[in-house]
């Protein structure tokens, strides 16, 4: 099962929860105040440290603006 990542809009907690894909874009119970959390967009899977132990963008995972491989900012920069 993948793991998803919540943020709940009451008190602010991140929070991640494994699930089936089939229950992905449903809401789930913040673990602090049990208020609906919605799934928060994840980009720990786009990037990744270099020999150095900078980030850098694995191939097509873009810019670090949030939005991913489909954003203007990956264009621009050659990603």
């Amino acid at each position: 099962m993948p793991i998803y990542e919540y943020t709940c809009n009451t008190c602010l907690n991140r929070f991640e929860r494994m699930r089936p894909m089939t229950t992905s874009r449903e809401a789930s119970a913040c673990p602090n105040c049990g208020s609906k959390a919605q799934r928060a967009l994840s980009v720990f899977a786009a990037f990744a440290r270099d020999s150095m132990g900078n980030m850098e963008p694995i191939s097509g995972g873009g810019c670090g603006c949030g939005v991913g491989g489909a954003c203007q900012c990956s264009a621009a920069m050659g990603f």
